[in-house]
């Protein structure tokens, strides 16, 4: 499939966002509501730098179909607050990874740092649960998610080399 990094995109983006609507948050020590499906979200910024891969900057379009379809599968409220952290965090996400000219591995991994804090911030605040411990926490657990692709894809650019 020529396609599939950028079809599992825009997959992830709408299971994700339904995934936020079925989900319960789980308080924290700290009393801060966090939502478990952060941890699959990491993920999605990492598939995003794949299928930019194959679609380049068209990857723009595919957010956006991704958000539309999230509307009508999920909770609007959720629909709204996933739209507005994509479109800033996708696109400091897109921005790094488009112009850093580094190699794939490095490109996931700062793409991911930049991007992944803007997202929680602006999701939890589009949720009316923002807290810093809850932009920590959502943060930290997407991060794993970019890491572990970081790490694997490091990997086999050192084999290559």
């Amino acid at each position: 499939m020529r396609y599939r990094f950028t079809a599992l995109y825009v997959m992830l983006i709408v299971l994700v966002n339904w995934a936020f609507t079925v989900v319960p948050l789980v308080r924290l020590p700290d009393g801060t509501m966090w939502p478990p499906v952060s941890l699959a979200v990491g993920f999605v910024f990492v598939v995003r730098d794949f299928a930019q891969r194959e679609i380049g900057h068209r990857i723009l379009i595919a957010m956006v179909g991704g958000v539309v379809i999230s509307y009508f599968m999920a909770n609007p409220a959720i629909a709204y607050a996933s739209a507005a952290a994509f479109l800033v965090s996708e696109l400091a996400d897109w921005a790094v990874y488009s112009f850093t000219g580094r190699p794939l591995s490095q490109r996931i991994l700062l793409s991911s740092l930049l991007g992944t804090p803007i997202d929680s911030a602006i999701f939890l605040g589009g949720i009316g649960i923002l807290s810093p411990a809850g932009v920590a926490t959502m943060t930290a657990s997407k991060m794993l998610g970019a890491l572990i692709v970081w790490w694997l894809i490091r990997r086999q650019e050192a084999a290559a080399r």
